[in-house]
């Protein structure tokens, strides 16, 4: 897969303030792990947990295209420097995103299995090590 392309998703908008499908179109794998890297720490552990359950959930051949939408969408927020609360913010910057994140961790949850928490915890481990020397081969 080319990670410059955006992900695939549906066309169709889902109802509501926060259009996922919208913003899904905007998402790429390139975004996510440069964000990632540059922003982990500033982001906090938890933001970055729920960021990688939904990317590792994201990759389950058996996840619904409407639940792929939300994820991408989930993410797309994350990554676009655009928010409700701008992530430059000391301590307040990320509640927004951490919201975001949990709604989709809520609608999706039943597909974050052990082995998407493992997937998690090997890259937290990597991103939150002291010293950590985390690269682009190292996040999702």
């Amino acid at each position: 897969m080319d990670d410059k392309r955006p992900l695939p998703v549906p066309q169709a908008p889902l109802q509501g303030a926060f259009d996922a499908a919208t913003l899904a179109r905007r998402f790429s794998v390139d975004s996510l792990r440069d964000k990632l890297l540059r922003f982990a720490r500033a982001a906090g552990r938890e933001v970055v947990e729920k960021v990688l359950w939904l990317w590792f959930a994201s990759q389950r051949p058996d996840l619904p295209a409407w639940a792929r939408t939300t994820v991408y969408g989930a993410l797309a927020y994350f990554v676009l420097p655009v928010d409700v609360i701008p992530d430059l913010l000391p301590v307040a910057g990320y509640t927004d995103d951490l919201g975001v994140l949990a709604w989709a961790l809520l609608t999706i949850g039943r597909y974050v299995d052990a082995d998407v928490r493992r997937r998690t915890d090997e890259v937290l481990a990597r991103l939150f090590s002291a010293g950590s020397s985390a690269t682009p081969s190292t996040c999702p």
